[in-house]
Protein backbone atom coordinates (compact mmCIF):
# COMPACT_ATOMS: atom_id res chain seq x y z
CA UNK A 1 0.00 0.00 0.00
CA UNK A 2 2.83 2.32 0.73
CA UNK A 3 4.09 1.39 -2.47
CA UNK A 4 1.13 2.22 -4.32
CA UNK A 5 0.57 5.80 -2.39
CA UNK A 6 4.92 6.66 -3.48
CA UNK A 7 3.72 6.11 -7.07
CA UNK A 8 0.60 8.15 -6.39
CA UNK A 9 1.98 11.00 -5.56
CA UNK A 10 4.77 10.62 -8.16
CA UNK A 11 1.93 10.48 -10.78
CA UNK A 12 0.57 14.40 -9.21
CA UNK A 13 3.58 15.69 -9.67
CA UNK A 14 3.59 16.67 -13.61
CA UNK A 15 -0.08 17.17 -13.16
CA UNK A 16 0.25 20.14 -10.20
CA UNK A 17 2.96 21.45 -12.73
CA UNK A 18 0.74 21.27 -15.70
CA UNK A 19 -2.32 22.62 -13.07
CA UNK A 20 0.10 25.77 -12.65
CA UNK A 21 0.78 26.52 -16.06
CA UNK A 22 -2.77 26.69 -17.28
CA UNK A 23 -4.02 28.70 -14.40
CA UNK A 24 -0.69 31.35 -14.65
CA UNK A 25 -1.47 31.37 -18.40
CA UNK A 26 -4.86 31.56 -18.63
CA UNK A 27 -5.13 34.27 -16.50
CA UNK A 28 -2.47 36.32 -18.37
CA UNK A 29 -3.97 35.70 -21.83
CA UNK A 30 -7.54 37.61 -20.74
CA UNK A 31 -8.66 40.70 -22.25
CA UNK A 32 -7.69 43.86 -20.19
CA UNK A 33 -5.24 45.63 -18.02
CA UNK A 34 -5.36 44.13 -14.60
CA UNK A 35 -3.92 47.82 -12.97
CA UNK A 36 -6.65 49.78 -14.62
CA UNK A 37 -9.00 48.94 -11.36
CA UNK A 38 -6.00 50.36 -9.47
CA UNK A 39 -4.99 53.70 -11.40
CA UNK A 40 -6.86 56.81 -11.37
CA UNK A 41 -7.74 57.78 -15.14
CA UNK A 42 -5.41 60.44 -15.41
CA UNK A 43 -2.34 58.38 -14.32
CA UNK A 44 0.81 59.18 -15.85
CA UNK A 45 3.05 56.82 -17.69
CA UNK A 46 5.66 56.83 -15.15
CA UNK A 47 3.11 55.86 -12.65
CA UNK A 48 1.71 53.30 -14.93
CA UNK A 49 5.80 52.18 -15.44
CA UNK A 50 6.44 51.77 -12.03
CA UNK A 51 3.16 49.75 -10.94
CA UNK A 52 4.04 47.48 -13.87
CA UNK A 53 7.42 47.26 -12.50
CA UNK A 54 6.31 46.29 -9.01
CA UNK A 55 3.99 43.41 -9.86
CA UNK A 56 6.41 42.07 -12.63
CA UNK A 57 4.47 42.95 -15.38
CA UNK A 58 7.02 44.23 -17.64
CA UNK A 59 8.75 41.02 -17.57
CA UNK A 60 8.41 38.40 -20.28
CA UNK A 61 5.84 35.70 -19.70
CA UNK A 62 8.01 32.62 -18.91
CA UNK A 63 9.69 34.71 -16.76
CA UNK A 64 7.10 36.09 -14.83
CA UNK A 65 6.03 32.21 -14.88
CA UNK A 66 9.07 31.38 -13.18
CA UNK A 67 9.28 34.28 -10.78
CA UNK A 68 5.27 33.22 -10.00
CA UNK A 69 6.30 29.39 -9.60
CA UNK A 70 9.40 30.37 -7.41
CA UNK A 71 7.12 32.88 -4.88
CA UNK A 72 4.41 29.88 -5.09
CA UNK A 73 6.83 27.02 -4.10
CA UNK A 74 7.96 29.28 -0.71
CA UNK A 75 4.45 30.29 0.22
CA UNK A 76 4.22 33.26 -1.54
CA UNK A 77 1.01 33.80 -3.60
CA UNK A 78 1.69 37.66 -4.13
CA UNK A 79 -0.17 40.96 -2.97
CA UNK A 80 -3.54 41.79 -4.30
CA UNK A 81 -3.71 44.95 -6.78
CA UNK A 82 -7.21 45.65 -5.73
CA UNK A 83 -6.75 45.59 -1.19
CA UNK A 84 -3.00 45.47 -0.82
CA UNK A 85 -3.13 42.60 1.49
CA UNK A 86 -1.28 38.84 1.01
CA UNK A 87 -3.35 36.25 -1.48
CA UNK A 88 -2.71 33.86 0.90
CA UNK A 89 -4.46 35.52 3.81
CA UNK A 90 -7.81 36.07 1.72
CA UNK A 91 -7.57 32.90 -0.04
CA UNK A 92 -7.14 31.33 3.39
CA UNK A 93 -10.31 32.50 5.09
CA UNK A 94 -12.17 32.10 1.97
CA UNK A 95 -10.56 28.16 1.53
CA UNK A 96 -12.07 27.85 5.23
CA UNK A 97 -15.03 28.82 4.57
CA UNK A 98 -15.91 27.33 1.15
CA UNK A 99 -14.66 24.56 3.05
CA UNK A 100 -17.38 24.28 5.30
CA UNK A 101 -20.32 25.39 3.33
CA UNK A 102 -18.93 22.40 0.74
CA UNK A 103 -18.59 19.28 3.34
CA UNK A 104 -22.04 20.07 4.90
CA UNK A 105 -23.79 20.14 1.19
CA UNK A 106 -21.56 17.17 0.81
CA UNK A 107 -23.07 15.26 3.70
CA UNK A 108 -26.77 16.54 2.81
CA UNK A 109 -26.44 16.00 -0.50
CA UNK A 110 -24.80 11.93 0.81
CA UNK A 111 -27.03 11.07 3.21
CA UNK A 112 -30.20 11.65 1.59
CA UNK A 113 -28.78 10.60 -1.91
CA UNK A 114 -27.78 7.48 -0.31
CA UNK A 115 -31.27 6.90 1.00
CA UNK A 116 -32.79 7.27 -2.12
CA UNK A 117 -30.41 5.28 -4.08
CA UNK A 118 -31.08 2.27 -1.76
CA UNK A 119 -34.58 2.66 -1.79
CA UNK A 120 -34.72 3.15 -5.35
CA UNK A 121 -32.11 0.25 -5.85
CA UNK A 122 -34.02 -2.58 -3.28
CA UNK A 123 -37.62 -1.40 -5.03
CA UNK A 124 -36.84 -1.25 -8.51
CA UNK A 125 -39.76 -0.39 -10.87
CA UNK A 126 -41.81 0.80 -7.89
CA UNK A 127 -43.36 3.31 -6.72
CA UNK A 128 -40.67 3.86 -4.48
CA UNK A 129 -38.02 4.33 -7.17
CA UNK A 130 -39.80 6.51 -9.00
CA UNK A 131 -40.41 8.88 -6.51
CA UNK A 132 -36.56 8.39 -5.45
CA UNK A 133 -35.57 8.84 -9.26
CA UNK A 134 -37.91 12.27 -9.92
CA UNK A 135 -36.51 13.62 -6.97
CA UNK A 136 -32.57 12.54 -8.31
CA UNK A 137 -32.92 13.73 -11.68
CA UNK A 138 -34.95 17.49 -9.83
CA UNK A 139 -31.25 17.53 -8.02
CA UNK A 140 -29.38 17.10 -10.93
CA UNK A 141 -31.26 18.78 -13.19
CA UNK A 142 -31.96 22.63 -10.82
CA UNK A 143 -30.00 25.11 -11.72
CA UNK A 144 -28.84 25.77 -8.12
CA UNK A 145 -28.38 29.60 -8.15
CA UNK A 146 -32.11 30.08 -9.60
CA UNK A 147 -33.08 27.27 -6.13
CA UNK A 148 -30.92 29.38 -4.31
CA UNK A 149 -32.79 32.75 -5.59
CA UNK A 150 -36.58 30.77 -4.77
CA UNK A 151 -35.44 29.64 -1.53
CA UNK A 152 -34.38 33.37 -0.35
CA UNK A 153 -37.51 34.18 -1.48
CA UNK A 154 -39.70 31.94 0.66
CA UNK A 155 -37.91 31.23 3.84
CA UNK A 156 -36.50 34.52 4.11
CA UNK A 157 -38.61 37.57 2.15
CA UNK A 158 -41.68 35.40 3.01
CA UNK A 159 -41.50 33.63 6.14
CA UNK A 160 -38.48 35.54 7.51
CA UNK A 161 -37.48 31.92 8.74
CA UNK A 162 -34.10 31.88 7.99
CA UNK A 163 -31.33 34.97 7.24
CA UNK A 164 -30.57 35.87 3.46
CA UNK A 165 -27.28 36.12 2.78
CA UNK A 166 -24.16 36.83 4.92
CA UNK A 167 -21.65 34.00 6.99
CA UNK A 168 -22.87 35.70 10.43
CA UNK A 169 -25.36 38.37 12.21
CA UNK A 170 -21.68 40.70 12.72
CA UNK A 171 -21.18 40.58 8.69
CA UNK A 172 -17.71 39.69 8.69
CA UNK A 173 -16.33 36.93 6.59
CA UNK A 174 -15.47 34.03 9.95
CA UNK A 175 -18.25 31.55 10.31
CA UNK A 176 -18.22 30.16 13.59
CA UNK A 177 -19.55 26.77 14.99
CA UNK A 178 -22.39 28.46 17.07
CA UNK A 179 -26.20 28.29 16.09
CA UNK A 180 -27.11 32.12 15.52
CA UNK A 181 -24.49 31.42 12.71
CA UNK A 182 -25.46 28.10 11.58
CA UNK A 183 -29.01 29.55 10.71
CA UNK A 184 -27.23 31.57 7.96
CA UNK A 185 -25.36 27.85 6.67
CA UNK A 186 -28.96 26.34 5.79
CA UNK A 187 -30.19 27.95 2.75
CA UNK A 188 -26.83 27.90 0.94
CA UNK A 189 -26.03 23.97 2.11
CA UNK A 190 -29.37 23.27 0.73
CA UNK A 191 -29.11 24.45 -2.27
CA UNK A 192 -25.53 23.08 -3.15
CA UNK A 193 -26.75 19.81 -2.10
CA UNK A 194 -28.98 19.08 -4.69
CA UNK A 195 -26.83 18.00 -7.26
CA UNK A 196 -24.61 15.96 -5.21
CA UNK A 197 -27.62 14.16 -3.95
CA UNK A 198 -29.35 13.43 -7.62
CA UNK A 199 -25.81 12.01 -8.66
CA UNK A 200 -25.06 9.56 -5.91
CA UNK A 201 -28.60 8.43 -5.95
CA UNK A 202 -28.21 7.73 -9.53
CA UNK A 203 -25.25 6.35 -8.60
CA UNK A 204 -25.83 4.27 -5.71
CA UNK A 205 -29.61 2.92 -7.12
CA UNK A 206 -27.29 1.58 -10.18
CA UNK A 207 -24.86 -0.04 -7.84
CA UNK A 208 -27.58 -1.54 -5.65
CA UNK A 209 -29.40 -2.93 -8.54
CA UNK A 210 -26.46 -4.53 -10.06
CA UNK A 211 -25.18 -5.99 -7.10
CA UNK A 212 -28.62 -7.62 -5.82
CA UNK A 213 -28.83 -8.99 -9.61
CA UNK A 214 -25.55 -10.96 -9.02
CA UNK A 215 -25.14 -14.16 -7.99
CA UNK A 216 -23.25 -14.06 -4.68
CA UNK A 217 -26.44 -12.49 -3.35
CA UNK A 218 -28.63 -15.22 -4.34
CA UNK A 219 -25.93 -17.54 -2.80
CA UNK A 220 -25.92 -15.75 0.69
CA UNK A 221 -30.11 -16.04 0.82
CA UNK A 222 -29.74 -19.31 -0.34
CA UNK A 223 -27.37 -20.01 2.68
CA UNK A 224 -30.16 -18.98 5.05
CA UNK A 225 -28.69 -15.19 5.52
CA UNK A 226 -31.43 -12.85 6.54
CA UNK A 227 -31.79 -9.79 4.90
CA UNK A 228 -29.80 -7.63 7.68
CA UNK A 229 -26.91 -9.94 6.79
CA UNK A 230 -27.56 -9.64 2.73
CA UNK A 231 -27.51 -5.21 3.22
CA UNK A 232 -24.18 -5.12 4.78
CA UNK A 233 -22.56 -6.88 1.95
CA UNK A 234 -24.36 -4.55 -0.27
CA UNK A 235 -23.51 -1.94 1.51
CA UNK A 236 -19.42 -3.20 1.31
CA UNK A 237 -19.84 -3.84 -2.46
CA UNK A 238 -21.10 -0.28 -3.10
CA UNK A 239 -19.49 1.94 -0.18
CA UNK A 240 -15.75 2.32 -2.77
CA UNK A 241 -17.71 3.88 -5.57
CA UNK A 242 -20.21 5.75 -3.83
CA UNK A 243 -17.56 7.14 -1.82
CA UNK A 244 -15.25 8.03 -4.59
CA UNK A 245 -18.16 10.03 -5.83
CA UNK A 246 -18.66 11.51 -3.02
CA UNK A 247 -14.96 12.81 -2.85
CA UNK A 248 -15.33 13.62 -6.27
CA UNK A 249 -18.86 16.53 -5.62
CA UNK A 250 -16.89 17.98 -2.33
CA UNK A 251 -13.67 18.72 -4.68
CA UNK A 252 -16.79 20.35 -7.42
CA UNK A 253 -18.60 22.31 -4.59
CA UNK A 254 -15.56 23.85 -3.13
CA UNK A 255 -14.53 24.93 -7.18
CA UNK A 256 -17.49 25.64 -8.48
CA UNK A 257 -19.76 26.93 -5.76
CA UNK A 258 -19.51 30.67 -7.04
CA UNK A 259 -23.09 31.16 -8.18
CA UNK A 260 -24.35 29.83 -5.09
CA UNK A 261 -21.58 32.10 -2.85
CA UNK A 262 -22.44 35.26 -4.76
CA UNK A 263 -26.55 34.41 -4.43
CA UNK A 264 -25.64 34.06 -0.77
CA UNK A 265 -23.03 36.96 -0.21
CA UNK A 266 -20.69 33.49 1.51
CA UNK A 267 -17.76 34.83 1.95
CA UNK A 268 -15.87 31.94 0.08
CA UNK A 269 -13.37 30.97 -2.74
CA UNK A 270 -16.70 31.46 -5.16
CA UNK A 271 -17.73 34.54 -3.73
CA UNK A 272 -13.76 35.74 -3.80
CA UNK A 273 -13.27 34.63 -7.64
CA UNK A 274 -16.23 36.92 -8.19
CA UNK A 275 -14.88 39.96 -6.78
CA UNK A 276 -11.56 39.11 -8.48
CA UNK A 277 -12.76 38.83 -12.11
CA UNK A 278 -14.38 41.49 -12.07
CA UNK A 279 -11.66 43.82 -9.94
CA UNK A 280 -9.10 41.89 -12.55
CA UNK A 281 -7.06 41.67 -9.75
CA UNK A 282 -4.77 39.16 -11.06
CA UNK A 283 -2.58 37.98 -8.24
CA UNK A 284 -5.70 37.31 -6.22
CA UNK A 285 -7.22 34.97 -9.10
CA UNK A 286 -4.07 33.34 -10.03
CA UNK A 287 -3.91 32.28 -6.17
CA UNK A 288 -7.61 31.54 -5.63
CA UNK A 289 -7.44 29.29 -9.25
CA UNK A 290 -4.36 27.67 -8.04
CA UNK A 291 -5.47 26.97 -4.48
CA UNK A 292 -9.12 25.16 -5.68
CA UNK A 293 -7.06 23.46 -8.64
CA UNK A 294 -4.75 22.09 -5.80
CA UNK A 295 -6.98 20.72 -3.96
CA UNK A 296 -8.62 18.75 -6.40
CA UNK A 297 -5.59 17.08 -7.78
CA UNK A 298 -5.21 16.13 -3.62
CA UNK A 299 -8.68 15.09 -3.24
CA UNK A 300 -8.43 13.48 -5.97
CA UNK A 301 -5.34 11.41 -4.85
CA UNK A 302 -7.08 10.70 -1.34
CA UNK A 303 -9.91 9.05 -3.14
CA UNK A 304 -7.85 6.84 -5.36
CA UNK A 305 -6.33 5.86 -1.85
CA UNK A 306 -8.89 5.35 0.22
CA UNK A 307 -11.18 3.45 -2.87
CA UNK A 308 -8.04 1.01 -2.83
CA UNK A 309 -7.82 0.59 0.35
CA UNK A 310 -11.95 -0.54 0.86
CA UNK A 311 -11.79 -2.50 -2.17
CA UNK A 312 -8.93 -5.07 -2.49
CA UNK A 313 -10.15 -5.94 -5.77
CA UNK A 314 -8.73 -2.68 -7.34
CA UNK A 315 -4.98 -3.11 -8.73
CA UNK A 316 -1.87 -1.58 -6.97
CA UNK A 317 0.70 -1.70 -9.23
Amino acid sequence: MLLYILKRLVYVTPVAFGVSVVCFLLVHLAPGDPLSAVLPADATQATIDEMRSAYGFDKPLPVQYLIWLWHVLHGDLGTSIATGRPVLGEVSRAVVNSLILASVATVIGFTFGTLFGFVAGYHRNSLADRAASAVSVFGVSVPHYWLGMVLVIVFSANLGWLPPTGAGPDGSGNWRPDFEHLRYLILPAITMSVIPMGIIARTVRALVADILSQDFVEALRAKGMDERGVFRHVVRNAAPTALAIMGLQLGYLLGGSILVETVFAWPGTGFLLNAAIFQRDLPLLQGSILVLAMFFVVLNLLVDVMQTALDPRIERA
